[in-house]
């Protein structure tokens, strides 16, 4: 019932930026949160950060706090993922994610609903 679909990857200089971006489609006004994770090669996906619908509540991994900022533009259907001082061990495949529940939800076997990913690659 709800689509999602990730966009804004690519390839990145080490300390540089990207924003990346979720869209949103189909039954929205469940007013899912929305969660970022990435999974790099080899590695089991990792949580990054997490939204209410409202945009009043948001949650951090350690790992990131502080370089990375989820926010949402509900008018847009949209949750974005401001990505800061980026390094090269942030290269993964990055995902948003809707869970239903109680908030925060870090835990993907919690989600609900995946996009398919967009690729970040953090050159050296």
């Amino acid at each position: 019932q709800v689509q999602l679909l990730e966009s804004g990857g690519g390839l990145v200089q080490a300390g540089g930026s990207l924003r990346l971006s979720c869209a949103a489609s189909g039954r929205t006004d469940s007013n899912y949160p929305i969660d970022w994770f990435r999974q790099a090669p080899g590695k089991e996906r990792e949580f990054l950060a997490a939204i209410t619908w409202s945009g009043g509540s948001t949650y951090y991994a350690a790992s990131v706090k502080g370089r990375f900022t989820i926010s949402r533009d509900n008018a847009k259907n949209t949750v974005y993922l401001q990505m800061n001082s980026l390094k090269p061990e942030d290269t993964a495949v990055y995902y948003c994610a809707a869970a239903r529940g109680r908030f925060p939800q870090a835990q993907p076997r919690d989600m609900d609903y995946w996009g398919k990913g967009t690729l970040v690659t953090v050159s050296s």
